[in-house]
């Protein structure tokens, strides 16, 4: 069996853990593992006999191209480390909460461009069917192609009514899935539970709904090991075990974080600036990644001392805000988190922090990669007002956006940061490529002018990923104005910008980038034409201007 017909077999409907009630107490402190996973080369594989336990509510994993990081839980907690084989090489879980349902695995010393066959067991009983994952080829590699499946802002608990239902969104991945992409990139909001800042808080994590369905966190206590625990379980599970269960176990995903994933809206009232997160909010959001999805890991070309790296109680070397994909010399991916950093010290300020901006530019200098991609979880080219953007444009009282106003809390740093970083990106004698997310729309521009640089020769090209979960929280409604190209900016609409849900299918080669455009309306489409969904336009870049 190959690796398409395992990927396809692999899709199932998501199973939802169960999160029963703490069962064990630890610190924060104490939360901490060893960051070496046990493993050996000692074969263990044993007959399959085609029978499981069906245990597993979810699976994520990543690859680099010498190792595998999995994250996993369980419908009931494990009483003994389940344990990964990977082509024979044993890997013992490490928990990850203090109940025995979620375990990280950590495969390393592994060949690149290599597919292995993965069995998850218990003692002598399998807990999954065995499944395949192929690592990513060696950096000095020339693969031919790759294709990605793109997408952003795919949390949301169906208990609010908010968000597009679970079941479709399941099915949106479905449809994804039979284009046969061979890595996922979710750029930003994994989850929707604000807990202080604006209306978004008040509808969610700080709703009464919200308090009976999940409890209220105390903020002076840690995440885990408290009753914190339980509440990020039943608040976040549904988000991420809920909908994903194993359909992507034979796929790598690279997860972003933005500012929902930090449990607020990025906002300015007379009360609060929600951002740069206070020290629960990025508990918060570490505890769940720590549980729900995998860590970046490590890349030779990426500094191993960058903020959130190398954390003592995360597997060896691993990054949870900034990271690579790297496939080959074809394409260097850089993922970057605009929301977990940020400062707010006026021409000074950074939306990044100075070090990552300095490794980002390094990488787009590299002149041995067919491709470098960003992918910051800040859009470049649109804006619809917020407070923690690139650009100053704030929504006037007549509607539409102005600059006219200052915007509350927004700094002039965070452009001058933008201006570098695009022209670094179009000074490259390569295709100059932005995918994010944030806005909740899908579009597709090119920038020719920012401020003073021009990009003529070679225009940056951006595209807003397809907001997956997004129900009513669109700009138009959330914002009062859709997205528009902000007054600094001289952009050529591709793609104008639709307030609707999708995906992206995005195929590098050593020559082209091709870039397919999916949507689905989930305010007037049925949930059956999901089924059929094909690109409603494609774009054709060639590697050089």
């Amino acid at each position: 069996m190959n690796r398409r017909d395992f990927l396809k077999g692999a899709i199932s409907v998501a199973a939802v853990a169960s999160l029963g009630p703490l069962v064990a107490a630890c610190s924060e402190e104490d939360e901490a593992a060893p960051s070496d996973f046990e493993s050996t080369a000692e074969p263990t594989l044993s007959a399959y006999d085609g029978t499981h336990e069906g245990s597993v509510a979810h699976l994520l994993p990543t690859v680099g191209s010498n190792r595998i990081l999995i994250k996993a839980s369980f419908i009931a907690p494990q009483a003994e480390a389940p344990e990964l084989s990977v082509d024979g090489q044993r890997v013992i879980g490490r928990m990850t909460d203090s109940q025995g349902l979620f375990w990280a695995f950590d495969a390393k010393d592994l060949e690149a461009g290599r597919r292995y066959t993965l069995e998850l067991r218990r003692g002598g009983r399998h807990l999954i069917d065995p499944w395949e994952l192929s690592t990513f080829p060696a950096p000095d590699a020339r693969p031919e192609r790759l294709r990605l499946l793109m997408y952003a802002c795919a949390g949301g608990n169906d208990i609010f009514g908010l968000y597009v239902p679970t079941a479709a969104r399941q099915r949106l991945f479905r449809r994804a899935l039979t284009f046969e992409p061979d890595a996922v990139i979710a750029n930003g909001d994994q989850v929707y539970w604000d807990l202080r800042a604006g209306l978004a808080a008040i509808v969610t994590g700080r709703s009464d709904l919200a308090e009976e369905h999940a409890g209220v966190f105390d903020r002076t206590a840690p995440v885990l090991g408290t009753a914190n625990e339980e509440v990020l379980k039943r608040a976040v599970g549904p988000q991420i075990a809920g909908l994903y269960g194993t359909m992507f176990r034979s796929l790598p995903v690279f997860f972003l974080r933005d500012d929902h994933d930090y449990f607020e809206d990025d906002q300015v009232t007379d009360e609060l600036i929600s951002f740069p997160p206070d020290d629960f909010m990025r508990r918060l959001a570490r505890a769940s990644q720590r549980l729900y999805y995998p860590e970046f890991l490590p890349d030779n070309n990426r500094p191993s001392n960058l903020p959130g790296a190398s954390a003592s109680d995360r597997p060896t070397g691993v990054s949870e805000a900034f990271g690579t994909l790297r496939y080959g010399q074809l394409l260097e991916a850089l993922l970057y988190d605009c929301k977990g950093f940020m400062t707010l010290e006026g021409q000074d300020g950074t939306l990044i922090p100075p070090q990552v901006e300095a490794w980002i530019r390094s990488r787009m200098s590299d002149t041995s990669l067919d491709h470098v991609m960003n992918l910051p979880s800040n859009p470049p080219g649109w804006s619809a007002g917020k407070f923690a953007e690139w650009y100053p444009d704030i929504l006037a009282e007549g509607g539409g956006l102005t600059t006219a106003v200052p915007k509350p809390g927004w700094q002039e740093g965070w452009l001058a940061q933008h201006d570098r970083i695009l022209s670094a990106a179009a000074a490259m004698n390569r295709l100059p490529l932005f995918m994010s997310g944030d806005i909740h729309s899908v579009a597709e521009g090119r920038i020719l002018r920012s401020g003073t640089h021009d990009f003529r020769d070679n225009p940056v090209i951006s595209v807003l990923t397809g907001p997956l979960g997004t129900g009513i929280g669109w700009p138009s409604i959330a914002r009062g104005t859709i997205a528009t190209p902000p007054d600094h900016l001289e952009v050529e609409e591709v793609v104008p910008v639709l307030e609707e849900n999708g995906f992206h299918i995005v195929d590098f080669e050593p020559d082209k980038v091709t870039i397919q455009h999916f949507r689905w309306n989930g305010r007037k489409d049925p949930e059956e034409a999901i089924d059929t969904l094909m690109p409603f336009h494609v774009s054709v870049y060639p590697t050089r201007a």
